[in-house]
């Protein structure tokens, strides 16, 4: 009891001046009443923080997935990305911090906003487990000619040299059974080049950077 008043912002001085206008049989029901109060509001509290929640992941899983949209149509790289980083948050709050460098001029572009939101949970995804689930990640948008550029930059130990060569092969992982997104380089490279891109990396101890680049044009 004495918990939740104190949550309530009650201290001693105010239950003495209540307990001044009460006689002591009434003074605990008022007691259980405020209690019961403060318990109803904190739930309510609660009740309403969770139904926020709920909300902001099921517009982040309307937006991910573009559900009862056209496969195919103008999109604004930057929703597509905020809506990964939603939908990603569990793997994020234990440590990552994420730096967003957005140019926001860049024009929408004509492409599969699901697919390019694949790729840019399997590149996010893989910065994290790079940093051991803790570092920087910075996500930066540009415009290169013809090109938007999107990158992905992670903190962690860099990319083997043996590895490097391997990356963008069918079925080449280096995760451990149940681990990641099941959704390898090879889906992201396939991905970016249907969209007439191009995906690269540069690799070294304490920066990776992954490289999408697609048309801001389609012929």
């Amino acid at each position: 009891m004495r918990q939740s008043l104190v949550e309530a912002g009650v201290d001693g001085a105010a239950l003495e001046k209540l307990g001044g206008r009460f006689q002591d049989g009434v003074m605990a029901h008022v007691l259980a009443r405020l209690v019961s109060s403060v318990g109803a509001e904190r739930l309510t509290r609660e009740i309403e923080a969770s139904t926020g929640r709920i909300s902001e992941l099921v517009r982040a899983i309307k937006e991910y997935t573009y559900m009862d949209q056209a496969p195919e149509q103008e999109i604004d790289v930057h929703r597509g990305l905020e809506s990964t980083l939603t939908m990603l948050k569990f793997r994020l709050k234990r440590g990552v911090e994420v730096k967003r460098e957005f140019d926001r001029n860049l024009p929408r572009i004509l492409a599969r906003g699901s697919e390019l939101n694949q790729v840019w949970t399997n590149l996010i995804d893989n910065a994290v487990d790079a940093m051991g689930g803790k570092g920087d990640l910075i996500i930066r948008t540009s415009r290169e000619l013809d090109f938007v550029l999107v990158e992905i930059i992670d903190n962690g130990p860099g990319i083997p040299d043996a590895v490097k060569p391997h990356l963008f092969e069918p079925f080449f992982t280096t995760k451990g059974v149940g681990e990641g997104t099941g959704i390898g380089l090879d889906t992201v490279y396939r991905i970016v080049r249907a969209h007439r891109g191009e995906v690269s990396f540069e690799s070294q101890p304490g920066r990776t950077s992954f490289q999408v680049r697609l048309p801001l044009k389609r012929p």
